[in-house]
């Protein structure tokens, strides 16, 4: 029987097991090339360039550190958050459901093994893990409502409606993917100096 191949070559010359995803094998480069020609939302969003998956990563970590993130170390993780993405695709919820059980198992090893790679543990302190997913439905609602066209009472009704001083501030950038890229590289660079 032929033995289906479950790895993927990486860029920096790595080959990642989608199956059994060593940490040894998990380079930043990667991560944020990867990530730079993700796009979210299946790329139903306005704008000249895809709403990349690094540049939401970089948003959330934004909002993580603006609201009471202030640990170098969780910032990482934020910043992280969707790094298994370089290599799974960014699914958007309803065929993360109609997949089942099974893609989250794959994304958690990959999660675990990235956060091994870069000093964090395998999995995340409650607190932490729920403040990054406030900090997720906080720019999946920016997004939705300033990119991907919903209206704000629908924005509302599936990502709940952050408060006005949460809002401040922030806005959707939409940049080439070699400029994102090196802005990801560029901060993982710096919260891992502060670690």
């Amino acid at each position: 029987m032929k033995q289906v191949r479950a790895w993927q070559r990486m860029l920096s010359g790595r080959r990642l097991d989608l199956l059994d995803p060593s940490a040894v094998d998990i380079e930043i480069e990667d991560i944020a090339h990867g990530l730079a020609f993700v796009a979210r939302w299946n790329g139903q969003t306005c704008g000249d360039w895809p709403y990349s998956v690094a540049e939401h990563s970089l948003l959330v970590e934004e909002i993580y550190r603006r609201h009471g993130g202030d640990q170098p170390r969780w910032q990482l993780a934020a910043l992280l958050h969707d790094a298994p993405e370089y290599v799974l695709g960014d699914m958007i919820s309803p065929v993360k459901a109609a997949v089942g059980p099974g893609y989250g198992d794959l994304d958690a090893r990959l999660t675990a093994a990235v956060h091994i790679r870069f000093g964090l543990p395998a999995a995340l302190p409650v607190a932490v893990k729920k403040a990054i997913k406030a900090a997720d439905k906080i720019s999946a609602w920016l997004e939705a409502v300033q990119i991907a066209g919903f209206l704000e009472s629908e924005a509302d009704k599936f990502f709940g409606r952050p408060g006005d001083e949460i809002l401040r501030g922030l806005e959707i950038r939409l940049r080439p993917p070699a400029v994102v890229r090196a802005d990801y590289i560029a901060r993982h660079k710096a919260l891992l100096e502060l670690v």
